[in-house]
């Protein structure tokens, strides 16, 4: 495994690779990986013949008030894990190289990036679309991989290669779950005893929406009350949105007739969380 710090070596490396003929494979990330994290790098395994990582925390998807300076960072353990998974390429540039001095270019993906968390972090998805594209122009792969957790933003990645036609094909992969239902992430790090348990209030308001939904039920705002009541009764958490929407434009849907998406967004103490469930009539 080789680790790459600056754009011109990671770009040679990649490019050499596909002169050769090797198909890559990306996983981006911010590091502080978890079970989540190597289940796309397991996927990336499986359909690539090179596999390339990026760890960066990038400054730009979070607002002033987030939790940009204190974001886990375990880059030695993160590749020490990656190095365990046969990643042969780990990508991680500092904020300088990724960023040059006086930068004013962004990429933006116009209402889909203002719906959902968009609402709520505003110019976090300008911030992700930009940093995605310049790994996607650094690397070149074949193939990136995402997860499904973060649906809102694989919506707004498709729909950003499909515009810009970006030639990546974005491979989804399922949510990984801790075994009593909660989303793994990197976030759940700052979460005490007492909030973990509470933490669990997301599934389980997904799960009355599932309930709910396999007993016939496809009228949306009936869906997003049930929903509701798992929050009412949990007072370490509190609601940021619980939607139904469709799963690419991410448009609310007030009926489901088709496949869509149950999102929500909470905070428990200080950490801000999400989750979603793919609804299938």
């Amino acid at each position: 495994m080789k680790l790459v710090r600056g754009i011109a070596e990671m770009r040679a490396l990649s490019r050499s690779a596909r002169f050769g003929g090797a198909r890559l494979g990306l996983v981006p990330t911010m590091g502080a990986l978890h079970e989540g994290h190597l289940s796309l790098v397991r996927a990336a395994r499986e359909k690539s013949d090179l596999v390339a990582a990026s760890i960066f925390v990038n400054p730009t998807q979070f607002g002033p008030n987030e939790d940009f300076a204190k974001y886990p960072r375990a880059l030695e353990s993160d590749i020490a894990l990656l190095e365990r998974e046969g990643v042969e390429l780990v990508f991680a540039p500092s904020v300088e190289e990724m960023y040059p001095q006086g930068a004013i270019t962004w990429v933006e993906v116009e209402e889909l990036s203002d719906r959902l968390c968009g609402k709520s972090r505003p110019g976090h998805f300008r911030g992700v679309t930009t940093v995605v594209a310049k790994l996607f122009h650094i690397v070149e792969p074949d193939l990136a991989f995402f997860g499904q957790k973060d649906a809102a933003q694989v919506a707004i990645i498709q729909r950003m290669v499909r515009d810009l036609n970006m030639p990546v094909a974005v491979e989804v992969c399922p949510i990984v779950r801790e075994p009593d239902g909660l989303a793994i992430s990197s976030r759940n790090a700052y979460l005490s005893a007492h909030d973990r348990e509470s933490a669990r209030v997301l599934y389980r308001s997904l799960m009355r929406i599932q309930k709910l939904f396999a007993s016939g039920e496809r009228d949306s705002p009936k869906l997003i009350s049930a929903a509701k009541r798992a929050f009412a009764i949990e007072p370490a958490a509190r609601l940021d949105y619980i939607e139904v929407v469709d799963p690419e434009s991410l448009e609310p849907e007030t009926v489901v007739t088709r496949r869509s998406l149950a999102a929500v967004a909470g905070f428990v103490g200080q950490t801000r969380l999400i989750d979603n469930m793919v609804l299938e009539p």
